[in-house]
């Protein structure tokens, strides 16, 4: 990440991505220092070769490759596979990866086959239901905010988002980027800030 780029701002902006919040782990590990880089022939260290494959073409699926490049591009994965192995503790280790377990268990489910043995399409849409559920239940939840443990799905989620976004790429190329702060010109339209680009709004309910 940019040495000049705010790393609160992002977790500020990606927290907004995330409903509100993100987690201990998440924020301690952007806070000191993790970010992601491009990896050429990275090898996952936490995850199996076989789980580092289904996680990076899920958080590829979040943030695609477009006319910017996408999280697999920029280093997403070997960020997650970083933070889960160094940040995050046992507890959270073993329901992330029960959980990924039990979303390639869907894929046999639903298809009769690996998810990544399934067809683009059907990739994008079972990774879309599981947000989906995961996003419904999320809601329905009756513990506070600060007790609800997120699903692999949403874990995975707010890794590529704060993989991505504390990558240079994310900073520079999607998101505004300023690195050093002008004047503040509050509320402006889209279309004069930043030659259209923006931070964030406010889309939990979508990847």
């Amino acid at each position: 990440m940019n040495p000049t780029m705010n790393r609160r701002d992002v977790l500020a902006r990606v927290a907004a991505l995330m409903g509100g919040a993100l987690s201990a782990p998440a924020v301690l590990g952007v806070l000191n220092g993790c970010s992601a880089k491009p990896k050429s022939g990275w090898k996952p260290v936490f995850f199996s070769d076989e789980q580092g494959a289904l996680v990076t073409e899920v958080a590829e699926i979040m943030i695609p490759r477009t006319e910017t490049p996408g999280a697999a591009d920029v280093g997403v994965p070997a960020f997650i596979d970083t933070m889960l192995k160094d940040v995050y503790g046992a507890e959270d280790q073993q329901r992330y990866i029960a959980g990924l377990k039990a979303f390639e268990a869907r894929s046999q489910s639903q298809h009769g086959r690996a998810f990544l043995a399934l067809e683009p399409e059907q990739r994008i849409a079972l990774v879309q239901s599981v947000h989906d559920s995961a996003i419904e239940a999320q809601r329905k939840s009756s513990q506070p905010r600060s007790e609800r443990r997120r699903p692999f799905i949403l874990m995975t989620k707010e890794l590529t988002l704060l993989g991505f976004f504390t990558s240079e790429a994310g900073a520079t190329q999607v998101l505004q980027y300023l690195p050093i702060p002008g004047v503040l010109h509050a509320c402006i339209p889209i279309s004069q800030a930043g030659s259209g680009k923006t931070w964030a709004t406010d889309q939990s309910d979508g990847f």
